[in-house]
């Protein structure tokens, strides 16, 4: 994977100018993106929950004050209409078809050769749907970053068959979110995915090892299971409901993007 985003940023066609305010082109999509002043050492991605956008995304205040605290830049996903086109979704809730793993990597190709952006210094965080499309990502497309931070979502309806790439995982969840609860709910023709399945699911899938209780700031709750060298999964509740933190992401970075 990792040869096919260098491909793909050698052979990419200059474009006119994006940022904050414009969107950036790729195949299937847009995305805009937050470089600081000085640049960036590597990119935070960040997928948007239902009915977002990448400008409401560059809107976030902390998200971006993060980037700037960290020296990296902030990429801004952007879904086609209100939702990300992901497996057993709702009729109501799927997007428009689009291949979202090839997205993804065309926004990194893009990045990388545009901003000249550290390929191997790049996390993804997603909430809620983009919770939902970051766990898709680990996935079918683990490779694709150092680190996944999915909070508050979740497979539709059950995890896939088979997750094939070893990830870096740290996932936050409410355990008094009604939007997402953590075993799940019924949506239209389908239904948001149980956390309890997908934890043993990816723990079983990538053969980890219960390392036990981590230490987390007050407020949050983890446990950890370890595999191969840099792969594990975290999973840290906290008492609150449906939101998110950029501490949370912070956390992430600071520890493992070193």
């Amino acid at each position: 994977m990792r040869i096919l985003i260098l491909l793909l940023a050698l052979f990419a066609t200059p474009v006119a100018a994006c940022g904050i305010d414009s969107d950036c082109e790729v195949t299937g999509g847009t995305y805009r993106i937050y470089v600081p002043d000085g640049g960036a050492d590597g990119a935070i991605f960040f997928a948007h929950g239902y009915g977002g956008s990448a400008a409401g995304t560059m809107r976030n205040d902390r998200l971006r004050a993060l980037a700037g605290r960290l020296g990296v830049a902030l990429v801004a996903l952007a879904s086609v209409g209100k939702d990300w086109a992901l497996p057993n979704a709702p009729e109501h809730g799927n997007g428009p078809p689009r291949d979202e793993i090839a997205y993804v990597t065309a926004v990194k190709a893009d990045a990388v050769a545009q901003f000249g952006l550290d390929p191997d210094r790049m996390l993804l965080a997603g909430f809620s749907a983009g919770g939902m499309l970051t766990w898709n990502v680990i996935c079918q497309g683990g490779d694709l970053f150092a680190a996944f931070v999915p909070m508050s979502g979740t497979f539709w309806k059950e995890p896939p068959q088979s997750c094939g790439t070893d990830a870096a995982v740290t996932h936050y969840h409410g355990t008094a979110d009604t939007v997402v609860p953590i075993g799940g709910r019924a949506i239209g023709s389908s239904r948001q995915g149980d956390m309890g399945e997908v934890l043993a699911f990816y723990v079983r899938e990538r053969a980890l090892t219960p390392a036990g209780p981590v230490g987390a700031p007050d407020g949050l709750s983890c446990q950890r299971w370890d595999g191969k060298e840099g792969t594990y999964l975290e999973y840290c509740t906290h008492p609150g409901g449906h939101r998110f933190s950029a501490d949370w992401i912070e956390r992430v970075w600071t520890r493992d993007m070193k």
